[in-house]
């Protein structure tokens, strides 16, 4: 597909019987069974396989893939953690007869793709064959009044390519109709398809009501401010006229963090904090000589929000290290999701924990805005082929990465599909600024 076709050319074009897709077999989830979690391997349980294409039914819509990226519900499907993903497919089958095709052998995974509309389905419009797109991972049905203020309270909401099937690790992809977004047109593909899941939980966590409402002036702790989604709110905070306060785990993230604008750094490994003395008993003095370097960055403030990701590791520091009356906003729990707090933190404090999940559609719409309009940007480092997505997904777990790990669909090479050369030269040095770091952990 050349970057000067015209819609009709995609209208016409013929629509394969099979297309290339990766993901996790039914038939293997028990493969990791009696392994330690730092000792599985995303990369022997996620498999590129030739999968039947689906027709897209009402409200939906068929995606030529260009490319898609690595989240970390990616590495939790491949691991099989919590539980196997099948699980959620055949539920979304019994509870939604409209989507029994969900409900397969296999999982295609992927929760991101930037391409091309190839075919709608009855009912859809604003989108037609030809449009360039990105896609959100919220597939809300809205079948009661749960989800009408917010859908993410939505009873039948689901994060798509991990609660659902047709992924967008693959070479076709089938999304609802208000999934899609425009493709921003400074971008290439593979750096348009970085961003959706990342920069829209981040957005809520933190610019939301939904979230912290964050206001100008606020002290951010965040966690992991080099990772995936710890940049994009390393940006949020900067462009929202707060103050980062980031958390990384090498010299090289904390001068990558310091190149993007953030003034206020902890290096966490040269610290060599551990806030649990075993595997059962958290450390308080470690909290407290957490927050004293917190202060003695910040001039004797404590945070006013803790972007909270990591969960179990850190949960218990970040409800410490909260100002009086501030703000844990927390979602994902990386790293476990059985948190241990004290909660005379909490409640004597006034504090307060809010637990955010993605975004809805409005927010993913205004977060998408802001990398449009080059007020955000993609934080890419890595690029893998399709058949190489499991070793991508293994970066991501071993966290050998910095920003966003990306994978290559039906784009041919990395590159393509820019249209605002204006805008993309005068952004340039920050949509590079990741890619040229290539640091590992």
């Amino acid at each position: 597909m050349s970057d000067d076709a015209e819609p009709d050319d995609f209208a016409n074009v013929e629509i394969p019987e099979h297309y290339r897709g990766v993901g996790v077999l039914a038939d293997e989830t028990e493969m990791f069974v009696g392994v330690a979690s730092e000792e599985r391997s995303p990369a022997k349980s996620l498999h590129l396989q030739s999968v039947a294409t689906p027709q897209p039914g009402p409200g939906e819509v068929l995606v030529a893939v260009m490319a898609s990226s690595i989240n970390y519900n990616t590495v939790w499907s491949a691991l099989f953690e919590p539980r196997p993903t099948f699980k959620f497919l055949a539920r979304y089958a019994r509870e939604m007869p409209e989507a029994a095709h969900h409900d397969q052998p296999f999982h295609v995974v992927g929760s991101d793709l930037s391409g091309v509309v190839l075919r709608t389905g009855p009912g859809v419009r604003g989108f037609q064959p030809g449009s360039r797109v990105v896609a959100h991972c919220l597939s809300v049905e809205l079948s009661s009044s749960d989800g009408h203020n917010d859908t993410m309270l939505d009873s039948d909401q689901r994060i798509w390519g991990y609660e659902t099937n047709y992924g967008g690790l693959a070479e076709l992809a089938l999304v609802k109709a208000n999934q899609l977004m425009p493709k921003p047109d400074h971008l290439s593909w593979e750096e348009a398809a970085a961003s959706q899941l990342v920069n829209s939980t981040a957005y809520r966590q933190l610019v939301s009501r939904n979230g912290a409402d964050m206001k100008q002036g606020d002290l951010v702790l965040i966690w992991g401010a080099a990772g995936g989604l710890g940049s994009y709110a390393t940006q949020l905070v900067l462009n929202g006229g707060g103050i980062p306060v980031c958390v990384v785990s090498s010299p090289g993230k904390a001068e990558l963090v310091r190149s993007m604008g953030a003034e206020l750094v902890i290096d966490r490994s040269a610290e060599g904090y551990r806030f649990w003395k075993d595997p059962d008993t958290p450390d308080p003095s470690e909290w407290r000589r957490f927050g004293s370097q917190i202060r003695e960055l910040t001039g004797g403030e404590d945070p006013d929000i803790v972007f909270e990701h990591p969960g179990r590791e850190t949960f218990g520091a970040s409800v410490y290290v909260a100002r009086r009356g501030g703000t844990i906003v927390t979602c994902a729990s990386t790293s476990g999701y059985e948190h241990t707090f004290d909660n005379r933190y909490l409640w004597m404090h006034l504090k307060r924990i809010v637990g955010t999940h993605f975004a809805n559609y409005r927010e993913a719409w205004e977060a998408n805005r802001l990398i449009r309009r080059g007020m955000v940007h993609p934080t890419l480092s890595r690029v893998f082929p399709l058949a190489e997505a499991g070793l991508a997904a293994e970066a991501v777990y071993r966290n050998t990465h910095s920003g966003k790990v990306g994978v290559l669909g039906l784009a041919p090479r990395e590159g393509l599909g820019v249209r605002d050369h204006a805008l993309r030269e005068r952004v340039l040095p920050q949509l590079n600024r990741f890619r040229e770091s290539r640091l590992g952990s």
